[in-house]
């Protein structure tokens, strides 16, 4: 079992929307330092110390290097999908940003987005969340369809505070 150093150390690693979005870049195809600094506008000297905290807390692995456009050694990187099942303490607002990045720019037609409310008790909530987990799960293990194209799922249950009267609470 990893040391609570180890264990906050990742969690750390992953309490950024940036490193979340290069993780998301190489989870399907491998890229150099300079590629993802290219795709998120960021200098590369700041993406690199990102590349490198992914690396070391093992959510990244380089590959082997190989030869840029002028003969310069590149490195890809492609996501371990290790990031998976590390629990983020206070994950959430965090995973807001990280979506709200990843969306900037899209048209609308281009995001499908489904808001529900529900009124259900502590057992039907469970139940929901648990059987929404399930099918995540099995897509998240599966290998990526050869024919596919790269999306995202970004999923939130929350309590409705303005839906509860105060005989409800």
């Amino acid at each position: 079992m990893p040391s609570d150093k180890l264990v906050q150390s990742r969690a750390r690693a992953l309490s950024s929307p940036l490193r979340l979005r290069i993780l998301r870049l190489c989870l399907h195809e491998s890229r150099t330092n300079k590629e993802i600094a290219d795709i998120l506008d960021l200098n590369p000297a700041t993406s690199l110390h990102h590349v490198r905290t992914l690396v070391s807390n093992g959510y990244l692995a380089a590959e082997e290097a190989r030869r840029g456009n002028r003969g310069a050694k590149e490195v890809p990187y492609r996501s371990t999908k290790q990031s998976w099942g590390t629990r983020i303490p206070d994950a959430a607002p965090m995973l807001v940003d990280t979506f709200l990045q990843e969306i900037e720019g899209l048209a609308p037609q281009e995001i499908q987005v489904v808001r529900l409310g529900l009124k259900l008790n502590e057992e039907n909530q469970k139940e929901l969340v648990s059987r929404l987990r399930a099918v995540i799960e099995d897509y998240a293990v599966r290998d990526p369809d050869p024919d596919g194209v790269a999306t995202s799922l970004f999923l939130a249950h929350h309590l409705d505070l303005t839906g509860n009267t105060p005989k409800d609470q």
